[in-house]
């Protein structure tokens, strides 16, 4: 076992930050379509979360957002001439494509990849298989950038493998670590990976919803756990309960988040939720530390409120002392039956007993709360010396982007922006501007 801390690479939100209401399945998202949006104070309120989480002794960095309008996707549909031509035919013909081709999304790192640190591994590296986002068009072609950030960012071959996405067809449909966690002892620890999936691809007898999509397939994760070297001793796949994606739950970290030895979890979040829970108990025991389930009753809690206040979509965080903070957004404390409940949470006597709240609407209105925000990387001492430093939050880089934001940043996006020419130029430019303050020249390509 060695020393070894968990980084959590936030999504900055890029220049763009629009609600534009792509995501069925995504309740939050659906009801926000067309709305006007606040980039400036989407990046602030996030920048807010990262500097105050570093400042509190965890180790935090910063995820560059992606550069948008995707003109590559609008010219391989047929749109042609200036970037300015391409714009407005868009606008003019096919309004959704165009708003696919500015998707905000990119701001939640939870999906940009699968990450399994190298107290798991067979090759004693720390891998990342970039999510493919096959299930939504205007997801479809982050991986193609998020391959090309991880890649310079964990650049080093000795400590870091970064895996193409796999292959984009409905089989293998992967939307990164928001279906996806980890238990140990402690970072450094040999742990148990823990991957949930919404439906079977070569079952057709398999459970599936009715309203909406399951996004990530059974077939996907096992790729991804062949792909990153894991003993399946220590690896354990769960079907999510189909009836809570219809509710709109759609990822696992919608309604389930675990950390170290802990599983904060919604009673209905899995298809059977005793045999999940004692798979989980028993490979937890076998890598030495006692499973923690932390289970929230349907009656305290609904559904419904949990979706809309995304109790689950928040982080677990060591502490210092042995106990966890619970990073929630500010809805918590707005849902009476989610706020009597964290009350009671942590003045339980169990593992979590602190509460961290933040405001996070910007996001929360686009479809993703806390957990979606953030990346989790596990690295050793000399891992994190053999990443980029350049994106490591601290408090000149934290001024640094506050400053690049006020002078980059539109203080109000609405849909008929989007085929203004000059709205594409700022964000070009604010992004040249971002390569420059994280030392990462080449990271985009604006051609």
């Amino acid at each position: 076992m060695r020393n070894a801390r968990e980084f959590n690479f936030d999504g900055l939100v890029g220049p763009s930050h629009n609600y534009a209401g792509l995501s069925f399945g995504n309740v939050a998202s659906f009801s926000n379509v067309r709305s006007a949006s606040n980039p400036r104070l989407a990046a602030l309120q996030g920048l807010a979360k990262m500097r105050d989480l570093a400042a509190r002794g965890f180790a935090q960095a910063v995820m560059p957002p992606q550069a948008r309008p995707n003109f590559r996707l609008l010219r391989s549909l047929g749109f042609s001439g200036t970037d300015a031509d391409v714009l407005a035919q868009a606008w003019r013909d096919a309004p959704v494509i165009l708003s696919c081709a500015w998707s905000a999304a990119p701001m939640w790192t939870a999906n940009a990849a699968t990450v399994s640190p190298s107290a798991d591994t067979r090759d004693g590296r720390v891998h990342f298989t970039a999510a493919n986002l096959n299930n939504k068009l205007h997801r479809s072609e982050e991986h193609v950038q998020a391959t090309r950030t991880l890649r310079a960012i964990f650049a080093n071959h000795e400590h870091f493998v970064v895996h193409d996405p796999l292959p984009a067809t409905p089989a293998f449909g992967d939307e990164g670590a928001a279906n996806h966690t980890r238990f140990a002892a402690n970072h450094g620890a040999a742990g148990v990976e823990f991957f949930v999936y919404g439906r079977v691809e070569f079952d057709p007898s398999a459970p599936f919803p009715k309203k909406y999509p399951a996004r990530q397939t059974l077939e996907a994760s096992q790729a991804v756990a062949r792909l990153h070297g894991l003993d399946p001793s220590r690896t354990v796949f769960a079907a999510q309960n189909p009836d809570v994606i219809d509710q709109g739950v759609f990822h696992n970290d919608v309604i389930a988040v675990g950390n170290a030895n802990v599983l904060f979890y919604h009673e209905a979040a899995f298809a059977d939720e005793a045999a999940t829970i004692d798979a989980l108990r028993r490979s937890v025991a076998g890598v030495g530390a006692e499973f923690l389930p932390v289970r929230v009753d349907g009656g305290m809690v609904p559904v419904t409120d949990a979706v809309a206040s995304y109790l689950f979509n928040s982080q677990l965080l060591s502490k210092p002392d042995g106990k966890m903070a619970l990073l929630v957004p500010h809805e918590c404390r707005e849902n009476v039956a989610v706020a009597n409940y964290l009350a009671g949470l942590v003045a339980s006597g169990g593992p979590i007993d602190e509460l961290l709240e933040f405001d996070l609407r910007q996001s929360m209105r686009n479809g993703g709360g806390p957990a979606c925000l953030r990346l989790r990387v596990a690295l050793t001492d000399d891992q994190a010396s053999a990443m980029h430093g350049g994106v490591i939050m601290t408090e000149a880089l934290y001024a640094q982007l506050v400053e690049w934001v006020g002078k980059h940043y539109r203080d109000h996006v609405e849909p008929k922006d989007l085929a203004d020419p000059q709205l594409a130029i700022e964000c070009t430019t604010a992004l040249e501007a971002l390569e420059r303050i994280l030392g990462l020249p080449g990271l985009y390509d604006f051609s």
